[in-house]
């Protein structure tokens, strides 16, 4: 549905450009636009390349693991439907570490582990679990304490202060992991109240 409404726009904005007489304007803005895509994916790249590396010294080094074993009592409150040592649960904290640093290109593969290991627990039912829903709610949200792909975004367009994001970052982030651990919560209740699962 999304690619439609992706391709009405471009069609909606080329036919809207042709009648108005304004082709040449938009020739120039989508190689100006190409030529900026290409310099700012260059700028994220030695960004992540650098955070990403960061997070190996971290896990080789057992940063990562103490992280993981500092949440998982928290985590398992939020999972209690995921048995002990179950692989899914390791995903899940390793794909929270991830996003904490803002690593959402690596906590993708993360997630999507996460979310087959629990779609396994969950028989393999077409219906998401609760804990899948749970989890889909806070991987949306997470919290994140550096932004790096907005930080990377910043010293790219020369921000005069570009780490004064990191703040209103973890507020926000914060704000959106509280509102969806307690709307998940208020649905599951509800649910619960009226004899469902």
């Amino acid at each position: 549905m999304v690619n439609f409404i992706w391709v009405g726009l471009t069609v909606i904005g080329l036919v809207f450009a042709a009648i108005n007489g304004k082709m040449e304007e938009v020739n120039e803005a989508v190689f100006k636009s190409a030529g900026e895509a290409v310099t700012i994916c260059i700028g994220l790249i030695s960004v992540l390349v650098f955070w990403l590396g960061l997070m190996k010294i971290a896990e080789r080094a057992g940063l990562l693991q103490q992280l993981a074993r500092l949440f998982q009592p928290f985590v398992k409150r939020l999972f209690p439907d995921i048995p002990d040592g179950h692989p899914a649960m390791g995903y899940i904290l390793s794909n929270m570490t991830a996003n904490f640093f803002g690593l959402g290109n690596a906590a993708t593969p993360l997630g999507i582990k996460a979310m087959e290991e629990l779609k396994r627990l969950n028989g393999g039912k077409a219906e998401a679990s609760r804990s899948m829903i749970t989890f889909l709610a806070i991987n949306t949200s997470s919290i994140t304490i550096i932004p790096t792909t907005v930080l990377a975004i910043r010293f790219s367009y020369d921000s005069a202060s570009p780490a004064e994001i990191v703040a209103p970052t973890i507020l926000a982030t914060a704000c959106s992991t509280i509102a969806a651990i307690a709307i998940d919560r208020f649905f599951y209740m509800r649910r619960k109240k009226k004899g469902g699962k």
